[in-house]
């Protein structure tokens, strides 16, 4: 493992007669903004791109009318080329089936922001000061020498705007590169609403029910407050899996608690477990001792266990 520069990942690439650019499993906006932008900007250079995450399932409705999507290729199909770059997955677990193929190639390049991510390509570019791995592919593209078109500007935003929380929590460098994504073309105010508010009408019923059963632990991680909420598989499998994501962001809006958590049984006994702090639990390093990780503010990890299970032990250990 090396620790590389934007500047050296951008000579690698255009080096490069063929690349394979991997996002993480649940294709979220970051890992498929970040993979479309560089797969974008590759075939402009004239090489050969194949971009893909693991698994079957479609692209959520949100995410589908991302410029460049004419490059993704079915898990099956993928061919695995001498170049493959890994974005925004904080581990090789995160490309599940997808692993095979990144660790067969010859050079590995790993594109990510988050802070838990120790490195597993031949060349690590790895900066948790970075707000999204969009905003590091950019630099990435810009030391290539490709010009930003609105269609690249638009998968970087995608990114952007959404792991920024609508910039509610950007650092002041993401201010500077959404207004020059936006001069290059971005419809701003579509992609926000597309990526950010944009639900169908069942998913209001599902999260009325989720936050009914909500729990608040005020004394919780050092007396900041924990509060969580549970939603079973059999509401669950009611919404599609991109829908529940933004359930936390609901649950972290509650004032009364530091951090927010929501347990999510994706299989009768195993969860998905979302954690969100405001401004002062490293929730990283709760997640880290479930195996887990993620942002200092947004974690995650699995669990295995009933409901009472997995609520306990992190109640046990944040209480």
């Amino acid at each position: 493992m090396t620790a590389a520069t934007a500047a050296d990942v951008a000579s690698l690439l255009v080096d490069a007669d063929a690349v394979t650019v991997l996002c993480h499993v649940r294709p979220d906006p970051d890992t498929l903004g970040s993979g479309l932008a560089l797969g974008q900007a590759l075939v402009g250079l004239g090489k050969t791109v194949e971009v893909a995450y693991p698994g079957d399932l479609p692209l959520p409705s949100t995410l589908d009318g991302l410029p460049g999507r004419e490059l993704l290729v079915p898990e099956a199909d993928v061919v695995g080329h001498p170049v493959a770059v890994s974005v925004d997955a904080a581990t090789l677990g995160r490309l599940e089936g997808l692993g095979e193929k990144f660790g067969a190639a010859r050079q590995r390049v790993v594109i990510d922001h988050h802070v838990s991510n120790s490195g597993f390509g031949t060349e690590d570019f790895i900066d948790s000061s970075a707000d999204c791995t969009a905003a590091l592919v950019l630099q990435i593209i810009d030391e290539m020498g490709v010009e930003l078109s609105e269609p690249i500007a638009t998968c970087v935003y995608a990114g952007l705007v959404t792991d920024t929380g609508s910039f509610k929590w950007a650092r002041p460098a993401s201010f500077a590169v959404a207004a020059r994504l936006l001069e290059a073309g971005v419809d701003g105010a579509r992609w926000s609403r597309q990526l950010l508010d944009n639900h169908p009408f069942g998913w209001i019923r599902v999260a009325s029910a989720v936050l009914a059963n909500a729990e608040l632990a005020e004394s919780a991680c050092g007396g900041t407050g924990l509060v969580y909420a549970t939603v079973p598989h059999d509401l669950l499998s009611s919404m599609a899996w991109d829908e529940s994501e933004s359930l936390i962001d609901l649950v972290r809006t509650v004032r009364d608690a530091e951090v927010a958590a929501v347990f999510k049984e994706s299989e009768p006994g195993r969860w998905n477990v979302s954690l969100r702090s405001k401004d002062r639990v490293d929730v990283t390093s709760i997640a880290r001792v479930f195996g887990g990780g993620g942002h200092v503010r947004a974690a995650g990890y699995s669990a295995v266990g009933t409901a009472e299970d997995v609520t306990a032990a992190l109640l046990s250990q944040v209480g």
